[in-house]
């Protein structure tokens, strides 16, 4: 038996019990805490640049600041999980224009030509698949940083 395919495994215990042998694995985790959005809003001045700030099950969650106008594109393969923090935002599609405020949450489901808009300053959280690009496509994409 090898350890599992993952960074810092080890092997931390083969016991007799029951005339069975059980193996043990240990995974080695990073610190538990919690992750602070204004913190993290506040490394960073740049607009349509959005940061991960976290990963779960292969998506990564993003925070970005917007303000103007983002191109029109459409996500062929994913839903575009939009989540206001912070100001307004006005995400223009072809089915027709959704206003969002603090604490509210619009999906744009896949394949559906969308522009969001701030005429301010806002903070956003974002959920996508991990390499999802933001403008749908990866020749335009911005690079996405972890912060």
């Amino acid at each position: 038996m090898t350890p599992p395919d993952v960074a810092g495994a080890f092997l931390s215990s083969a016991c007799r019990q029951n005339s069975h042998f059980h193996t043990r694995w240990i995974i080695a985790m990073p610190p538990l805490k919690a992750i602070n959005l204004s913190d993290k809003l506040a490394s960073f001045t740049d607009h349509w640049s959005p940061k991960i700030i976290s990963s779960f099950n292969d998506h990564d969650i993003m925070v970005v600041k917007a303000k103007g106008e983002f191109v029109w594109h459409a996500h062929e393969d994913t839903d575009d999980f939009f989540l206001v923090l912070k100001g307004n935002l006005t995400i223009e599609t072809e089915n027709g224009d959704v206003h969002l405020g603090p604490g509210d949450l619009h999906v744009v489901p896949k394949g559906v030509q969308h522009r969001p808009v701030a005429n301010e300053e806002v903070h956003i959280l974002l959920i996508e698949p991990a390499g999802t690009p933001n403008t749908g496509d990866t020749a335009t994409a911005a690079e996405k940083k972890r912060i």
